[in-house]
């Protein structure tokens, strides 16, 4: 597997579809987990666990619902292994006028577009939540 990033959103949002309340299984990586962090403290999701299954990180997603339809509506990934994004601190964009979430690896970690522009850093725009 070459794209852990883009294998982690297709699992999330296949089972979102589904409307499975946790997803388990999805291959973990350290660029996961922060994508995972960012989304649990945006309140998108209500839990992720990494877990060590024969020496392979696995990381499993506990989803949240409101009024029976799913937190996330669309996950959008931007920059691809063929085409990296990569963007300065004055040119991360909005996601749906601030009610998304632009999800933006930076030099300090995997952080929020609002978290990169507060420490004045920019990145690579790994996806677009809302």
């Amino acid at each position: 597997m070459n794209d852990l990033i883009s294998n982690y959103l297709t699992r999330l949002n296949n089972a979102l579809r589904a409307k499975h309340e946790t997803v388990v299984g999805i291959p973990s990586s350290r660029v996961v987990e922060g994508v995972s962090k960012v989304l649990k403290e945006e309140g998108f999701i209500s839990d992720f666990r990494v877990t060590d299954v024969a020496g392979k990180k696995t990381i499993a997603v506990d989803f949240r619902y409101h009024k029976g339809k799913p937190v996330i509506s669309h996950i959008e990934r931007v920059s691809k292994p063929g085409r990296r994004v990569y963007v300065p601190v004055k040119e991360i964009p909005y996601v749906r006028a601030g009610l998304g979430v632009c999800v933006v690896s930076t030099s300090k970690g995997v952080l929020t577009d609002k978290k990169a522009r507060a420490i004045n850093v920019g990145g690579e725009i790994l996806c677009k939540v809302w």
